[in-house]
């Protein structure tokens, strides 16, 4: 009799599991499959800009492509990294119904990164004499700085943007942001084109288009936050309490930065070693990264949102339901793309070339890019996990860990040393990748989430206010 009423609630157990599980992939669905679409139209600014530069010459595509590739590691990734600490604090507070807190720490960030800003500037300014010191062309480095200045105002309206877009992250608010998005996509089509081929400004002309289309994402942002019911309980007045935040702000910043540009730097450091002798070959395999990379990009961000919303909101069931919603949607994005690229492996070098050796050699890397998917899709959503929880630090001591003290040594002797070439050095970079998303995938597996949910709540509400709280 005992027997079968275990059985029995067991059974229970189950589907009422089953159930979480369900309801947490819509939940988690309605946020990735929006951001997915946001992030690929943010990535579509900066490829429309270099595909209309290409038309004007060699001289003009290789100083942008270079000026993209600096300032993307220096100044734009560096901004997305350093605000994933946004994601901990709005995505708990949120969840916590401290929804004050959501505009605090939105002024928080936003002073933040103006003041990383102005280095960056700095560095931006000297880019020419920095490029010419590691053996770059004069020209080359003349037109990459040119071009580098006028991405300055860019930089400060991402400086403002990013802040605003985890704000809505955070509130599950998505369809604003993909709507602003593909708005700022077909102005900016349009406005590089005049101000490329009509107004005849070259390079200067794209980085200008980008530099408007980012302000005007910034505005469109801010005017729908500004007059948006949704928003009504979260926004807030500026006060003095957004610069005392300043340092609870950077000690997660500054991790998740770590953690998230190692993720961006990787492969392009590799492949900045080797750009003369298998260029075509590592820019194509980078490139079918990259685009694959917004994907669980979109993912992590979704399980960032979710899993913060719960630890602040005291549900660790729910949290752990979430992470196992979103890896479970990260593990078949990456069965589906990595197949898919598996079959197409001797036509899919015919889309970037016409060249015998290269689509061949394509043929020979394709297995290697999909490993590299797999791993990439584990990455960006445990990172994703990562910054909801709140330990970035952890994320980031793993990527370093990795990739330059495992990952990168394995790619430079297995591509300069043993001359495996390319393949060398993706074999390397996949090793790195592999290590790192097997020791985050064992950490979120041995999780404790209670002990998170009791973290989350300390931090949100403060140790006295918790401790109230639970008295009564």
């Amino acid at each position: 009799m005992e027997g079968g009423q275990l059985a029995e609630r067991e059974e229970r157990k189950w589907k009422i599991t089953w159930t979480c599980f369900t309801e947490e992939m819509k939940k988690v669905s309605f946020v990735a499959a929006p951001m997915v679409a946001v992030t690929v139209l943010q990535y579509l600014l900066q490829v429309i800009s270099v595909m209309m530069v290409g038309r004007l010459g060699q001289l003009s595509l290789s100083s942008v492509a270079i000026a993209t590739s600096l300032t993307n590691v220096t100044g734009f990734s560096l901004l997305s990294g350093l605000v994933g600490g946004l994601e901990t604090l709005c995505g708990q507070a949120y969840g916590a119904q401290q929804y004050h807190k959501l505009g605090i720490y939105t002024y928080t960030a936003i002073i933040s990164l103006f003041l990383v800003c102005f280095p960056i500037c700095m560095l931006w300014i000297f880019m020419n004499k920095l490029l010419i010191l590691i053996g770059q062309d004069p020209s080359i480095s003349h037109e990459s700085r040119k071009y580098s200045l006028w991405l300055i105002p860019a930089l400060f309206g991402s400086a403002i943007l990013k802040p605003l877009v985890r704000y809505l992250q955070s509130q599950s608010l998505i369809l604003p942001m993909l709507t602003s998005s593909f708005l700022v996509l077909c102005f900016h089509v349009s406005l590089c084109w005049a101000f490329i081929f009509k107004l005849e400004l070259g390079n200067v002309g794209a980085a200008v288009a980008f530099s408007l289309s980012n302000w005007l994402y910034v505005i469109l942002i801010a005017v729908y936050i500004k007059y948006s019911a949704s928003c009504k309980n979260t926004l807030v007045s500026f006060s003095v309490d957004a610069f005392f935040c300043i340092g609870e702000f950077f000690r997660f910043a500054i991790p998740s930065a770590v953690m998230i540009c190692t993720l961006t730097f990787d492969k392009s450091k590799v492949c900045n070693r080797n750009c003369f002798s298998f260029l075509k070959i590592l820019v194509i395999s980078l490139t079918i990264s990259t685009l694959h990379f917004t994907i669980p990009y979109g993912i992590g961000a979704a399980a960032s949102t979710r899993v913060s919303n719960e630890l602040g909101a005291g549900n660790p069931h729910k949290a752990r339901v979430a992470v196992w919603a979103v890896m479970f949607l990260a593990i078949t994005e990456a069965v589906i793309v990595s197949t898919t690229l598996f079959c197409c492996r001797y036509v899919l070098g015919r889309a970037y070339s016409n060249e015998k050796q290269v689509v061949d050699y394509i043929a020979v890397m394709t297995p290697l890019i999909c490993l590299s998917i797999v791993t990439d899709s584990l990455q960006a959503v445990i990172c994703g996990i990562a910054k909801g929880c709140g330990w970035q630090h952890i994320g980031a001591y793993v990527n370093l860990g990795a990739f330059y003290l495992v990952g990168i040594p394995v790619a430079v002797v297995l591509g300069f040393v043993l001359s495996f070439k390319a393949k060398g050095l993706w074999i390397g970079i996949v090793i790195g990748s592999t290590i790192q998303s097997t020791i985050l995938s064992l950490i979120t597996g041995f999780t404790d989430w209670q002990k998170q949910v009791t973290k989350a709540r300390e931090r949100v509400l403060g140790r006295r206010a918790l401790e109230e709280n639970e008295l009564h």
